[in-house]
């Protein structure tokens, strides 16, 4: 689950104007649910462990806040008098990570674990938006993983998942 919100300026590259490059600035909050309990040692030290597909918990998050410089070329149907109009959207977003914090909570503890050492703060990621007027359905695939290689788990597997967003995005114009 997440939200996003941002604002981007389009710039025209042809006559009819329904093509153009976008630009912007963006926030994004998210919490992916995981199977990956984070937890500190006596050291201070992030360990890594899978979950067993038996062990009962009632939640275990991943989440994040990035502030976002999106990059799109835009694709439109519109006209200078029609508002209503398909359209396609494919960008870039370059983003950099100001918070984030896994959550466990099991029937007798939580366990929570902030600014993770071994996270990728920079975040680079591609992004679709496919829809008509202000309804458009959403996807954004995270180009690098969360963690960097120094994220084990305790048997020596790299830490290496990406983030997939799925939604639907309004566009107020």
């Amino acid at each position: 689950a997440g939200f996003q919100l941002g604002f981007l300026r389009d710039i025209p590259i042809n006559k009819r104007r329904n093509l153009a490059i976008a630009i912007g600035a963006g926030f994004s909050y998210d919490q992916y649910g995981q199977n990956l309990f984070i937890n500190e040692d006596e050291q201070g030290n992030t360990t890594y462990t899978i979950l067993d597909l038996n062990q009962d918990f009632k939640s275990n998050r991943f989440k994040l806040s990035v502030i976002e410089a999106p990059i799109e070329l835009r694709w439109r149907s519109s006209t200078p008098s029609e508002y209503k109009f398909w359209r396609v959207y494919a960008g870039f977003r370059l983003g950099y990570t100001i918070w984030n914090q896994s959550s466990f909570k099991d029937f007798e503890k939580t366990v929570r674990v902030s600014n993770i050492t071994e996270f990728e703060k920079l975040r680079l990621g591609t992004s679709l938006s496919v829809g008509y007027n202000k309804f458009n359905l959403f996807a954004y695939y995270s180009i690098n993983p969360f963690f960097d290689d120094n994220a084990k788990t305790e048997d020596g597997q790299n830490v290496n998942f990406h983030g997939i967003k799925l939604g639907l995005i309004f566009y107020i114009l």
